[in-house]
């Protein structure tokens, strides 16, 4: 059964989630926040040394349709090539969005064609253990998004 705080208790402990405040406590623990951007490339037959010579990348992770993730996970339905920069996952994800963008943007016309047989997308990734903050992504970092015609989508994980 929950624990339920009156409310001035409640504020004063200051909790992370609805769900600690609901039960009147929360782990021990420091807030955090973490986000990643990802250039991934999904189809059939990709070939991966074409994409990273014209990308002028290695991959950070890629595998081929098939390949499995463990010895009793389903095989994957499709190649994937994906690059993930080298930023802190503790930098703003604006950092990560600006970072991926000055490693690609180069090779816009490629990714462009490459729409033509793939799917290219960008994956953005918010994790955090409080359930009601926010993140801003500058105007700017709208750029990349523009120009490959990709829809900008942030997958959110609150632990």
């Amino acid at each position: 059964m929950n624990k339920q705080l009156p409310d001035d208790q409640a504020a004063e402990r200051g909790f992370r989630t609805l769900r600690g405040a609901l039960n009147g406590d929360e782990p021990d623990e420091e807030n955090y926040f973490a986000y990643c951007a990802s250039l991934r490339i999904f189809g059939d037959q990709l070939d991966f040394d074409e994409i990273s010579q014209h990308l002028g990348l290695t991959p950070t992770t890629y595998h081929r349709k098939g390949d499995r993730r463990g010895p009793r996970s389903p095989g994957y339905k499709q190649d994937k090539w994906s690059y993930r920069p080298a930023v802190p996952e503790e930098r703003a994800l604006a950092e990560h969005i600006t970072a991926l963008w000055t490693d690609i943007k180069r090779a816009k016309d490629y990714l462009l064609s490459l729409k033509q047989r793939a799917t290219v997308d960008v994956f953005l990734g918010y994790r955090s253990n409080v359930d009601h903050a926010g993140v801003k992504v500058p105007y700017t970092c709208l750029e990349m998004f523009i120009a490959l015609e990709i829809p900008f989508g942030l997958s959110i994980i609150i632990t």
